[in-house]
């Protein structure tokens, strides 16, 4: 199981970004998880990149309903004790935190690009893609 971060994703869907082989990853068929923030965080991303240009209108609605069909399953049932613990220990906002405490519950990998949320899973014992 793997859990994505927003920026594990948008590295892998933007046109001009580097970041993980997600295409290797979904062709394993390994089960895809993250928690419901990323749907959001997703979407700002996205409008936020066709109102700057980087991305043409439009594009952004193609790339959201691509990310949607690779069947990523949204959580919903983060034990907020825990994630205020990991973001006071690892100095992480609460959104990463979310993740950590996602990839912790389930045993999972965790993908993504962002330094601090990587040392963070790591110090924890997670393993990381990124």
């Amino acid at each position: 199981m793997m859990v994505l971060d927003a920026s594990a994703v948008v590295g892998w869907i933007m046109p001009d970004e580097t970041g993980i082989d997600l295409d290797a990853v979904i062709a394993g068929g390994e089960p895809l998880l993250a928690p419901w923030l990323m749907w959001i965080e997703l979407r700002n991303i996205l409008i936020v990149s066709e109102r700057r240009g980087r991305l043409p209108a439009g594009m952004a609605d193609q790339i959201a309903d691509s990310v949607d069909a690779l069947g990523v399953t949204l959580d919903t049932a983060a034990s907020s004790p825990v994630v205020m613990d990991l973001a006071r220990r690892h100095g992480l906002t609460g959104y990463d935190a979310l993740y950590l405490e996602l990839a912790l519950r389930h045993g999972a990998t965790l993908a993504t690009l962002d330094g601090k949320l990587r040392a963070a899973a790591k110090a924890e014992g997670v393993a990381v893609v990124g």
